[in-house]
């Protein structure tokens, strides 16, 4: 997950994201108006990969609030993010 300031950020990450690895786009949660949280899945390598993607995009503008891996998450965890992007 990767956690930043602005929609346009958090859409530039997220793209950045998808492009550098194969990861899926889980959900994307607006917080509060400001900051909006970014989740994505797959294999713990390539969500690393991805994740350091988009924390440069957001380190570049001065956007990245908060990031995060949880390698192989419970299941139980997947609850916390209401719904997922089919």
């Amino acid at each position: 997950m990767i956690e930043t300031r602005g929609i346009a950020t958090s859409i530039e990450a997220a793209d950045a994201m998808l492009k550098t690895a194969d990861v899926r786009l889980v959900n994307q949660n607006k917080m509060d108006p400001a900051l909006i949280t970014t989740f994505i899945e797959g294999d713990v390598s390539a969500v690393q990969a991805a994740v350091d993607a988009g924390r440069e995009v957001a380190e570049r503008v001065g956007s990245l609030i908060a990031y995060n891996v949880i390698p192989h998450a419970d299941t139980e965890i997947s609850g916390l993010l209401v719904k997922k992007i089919k």
